[in-house]
This record gives structure tokens, C-alpha cells and sequence, in this order.
């Protein structure tokens, strides 16, 4: 079955190369322009955790490339990792004080994020012959939560494989400048 997707393949391969990239620009920019108060960031650290939380999860139930992830947060949303981080993102950028972070970061998602989406999701087409039906009862990004997730339990080796710490780590280096900022 042939699918057609947003983004043509040029275009999403380039976007994926630059992802990284141009995260660090993105965060180097937010760093600059940031006005954060302790309001803000106690506004915005719900949406953090929450993120963080849903990222944690999701990468405990993720053997890539091994096995197709459906327990978990992935009965609920095919992409658990990029909904966190969204999440992440929306809470970082809630506590900045800055509608134009919010721009710049949700057109960041558009253009970087969702063709990486796509990408993947042709390779685990390819990879694995269940993933249609289930691209077609799970939401791409935005989670349905009716239902039961299949019992499958969290697995810190997965975690730990994932490296997810990274993201953490990344979290509370934020956190920290942001902390910085509405202090001086």
C-alpha cells in the first residue's frame, strides 16, 4: 500500500541532517532571548515533567530496529518521544516569556520534527509488516486514550540503551540557565 506523505523525501532527508544542527541554534537563540521569572518557570515546569515523564516511558518500552514498541505509550501514540518532547519544548518555552520562542520553537517542530516522523515511519513500514495496521489504529502524534495498553512492562536496560538521561541532563542544563536568568 502506497502512502503519500508531506514532505518530499529531499526535503525530509536534508531536515533530518540539519535537526540536530539547528537544535543547537534554536537553543542557543532561546538562551539569548529568554526572560524566565519564578512564576514562569513554576508555569512551565508541569508541561517539563510531563514530558520528561512520557519520554522516560516510552524509552523503556523502545527496542529499535528489534522489535515494533505497541505497550506502553505507544498503545496510545505512535510517536511518545517527539509528544514529550513537544511537551518539553512547550513548557521551556512557557517559562522563557517569549511568544516569539513560541514561534520559532513550534515552526522548528513543523519543519524538523514531523518530516523526521515520516521518515521513520517509512523505515518501520519496511522493517516490520504489522506496523500498517498499527499506523491504523494508533494516532501519529496527538494520543488516544481509550483503551488498555497491552500489559508490557517498563525496562531500564531500554532506558539506559535509549540513552534517555541525555535528555534529562539536557532538561536541567536548561532549567539551570533559565533558574540563572530569573535570578540576575
Amino acid at each position: 500500500m502506497s502512502r503519500s506523505y508531506w514532505f518530499p523525501k529531499p526535503y525530509a532527508d536534508w531536515a533530518a541532517r540539519l535537526r540536530v544542527p539547528c537544535g543547537f541554534l534554536i537553543a542557543a537563540v532561546f538562551a539569548w532571548l529568554a526572560q524566565p521569572s519564578w512564576a514562569s518557570l513554576l508555569a512551565g515546569s508541569p508541561f517539563m515533567l510531563a514530558g520528561m515523564a512520557l519520554r522516560a516511558w516510552a524509552a523503556g518500552h523502545l527496542a529499535k530496529n528489534e522489535r515494533l514498541a505497541v505497550g506502553g505509550p505507544y498503545a496510545y501514540t505512535r510517536n511518545p518521544l517527539y509528544l514529550g518532547t513537544l511537551l518539553v519544548a512547550a513548557g521551556l518555552t512557557l517559562a522563557a516569556r517569549r511568544p516569539l520562542l513560541g514561534v520559532l520553537v513550534g515552526t522548528f517542530f513543523l519543519l524538523a520534527y514531523l518530516p523526521a516522523i515520516e521518515q521513520e515511519e517509512q523505515h518501520l513500514r519496511k522493517l516490520f509488516a504489522e506496523y500498517a495496521e498499527y499506523a491504523r489504529r494508533t494516532p501519529m502524534l496527538w494520543p488516544r486514550l481509550r483503551g488498555a495498553a497491552p500489559p508490557e512492562h517498563f525496562r531500564w536496560d531500554l532506558y539506559r540503551r535509549n540513552r534517555e538521561h541525555q535528555a534529562l541532563l539536557g532538561l536541567a542544563a536548561g532549567l539551570a540557565l533559565l533558574a540563572f536568568k530569573a535570578w540576575r
